[in-house]
């Protein structure tokens, strides 16, 4: 649906005409694509994600409770790792998922992708990947934390308000920062549709796809794919910290039941 200028085929309405469409042109299993790529990158992006964000909340909290200033900034750290394991994992992901998309598989898209682009062409979104998520993980962890002082404020492991938390939080950043993703979606998919505009260049750099993006599509073509961003992020930061939070609450208990 972030496609500016898509296919005849796969010109979506809205999310159910997409999902839908998908399916009749090109199959159930196309809704999937690129999801090994995902699940062989995620494992170890979100291990440096967590474990960064735990260590430096802690080194920056002088004092127990919600800190706004502290969770803001050991997201943006947390950021930076996580961004340098996923962005080429969001490369290969993306350009398979395109309609009409001429690769055989994960392999053969980051070989042709390399061969024909070099190894720049990985983290071509990489600045522009971190504006976003930056801003993104900010507002992510401080309303998540900020939900968990009111409803959790003892801090003990309950689901529910880590399920409840977690879709707040993601939905929020995740609405906010739909015209950084749509230029994020650009630069790694580089459609020739907008290239040819530009005289056939690669499009680089955020500056040059927020103009690229304005001149197909004017301010609109900035929140492409919005509802289904936000219907995306929220189950998934949900999932995510309901996963976490229970494996931090287990590891936990299993250390203090091993030192009585």
């Amino acid at each position: 649906m972030q496609n500016l200028q898509p296919h005849a085929k796969a010109n979506y309405r809205n999310i159910m005409h997409a999902f839908s469409t998908i399916i009749k042109e090109e199959g159930m299993f196309r809704t999937i694509r690129g999801v090994n790529i995902v699940a062989i990158g995620a494992g170890p992006s979100h291990a440096l994600y967590f474990a960064t964000y735990e260590k430096m909340k802690k080194l920056l909290s002088e004092r127990p409770g919600h800190n706004p200033l502290a969770n803001a900034v050991a997201g943006s750290l947390a950021t930076l790792v996580h961004d340098a394991a996923m962005s080429p994992v969001d490369v290969v992901k993306q350009r398979m998922q395109v309609y009409t998309s001429p690769y055989k598989g994960v392999i053969d898209c980051a070989r042709t992708v390399y061969r024909q682009e070099g190894l720049r062409a990985f983290y071509r979104s990489y600045t522009t990947q971190l504006t976003m998520n930056i801003p993104f993980q900010c507002i992510h962890f401080v309303t998540y934390e900020f939900t968990q002082e009111r409803f959790n404020p003892k801090r003990e492991y309950n689901p529910l308000t880590h399920v409840v938390s977690g879709a707040v939080a993601g939905g929020i950043a995740a609405a906010v920062t739909t015209p950084l993703d749509v230029c994020k979606t650009l630069l790694n998919t580089q459609e020739s549709c907008v290239a040819s505009r530009l005289n056939n260049q690669a499009i680089v750099g955020m500056l040059n796809g927020i103009k690229a993006i304005h001149r197909c599509c004017g301010f609109a073509g900035y929140f492409r794919g919005v509802q289904a961003r936000v219907i995306y992020q929220m189950p998934s930061t949900a999932l995510a910290w309901s996963v976490y939070e229970f494996f931090k609450y287990f590891i936990t208990k299993q250390k203090t039941e091993s030192m009585e």
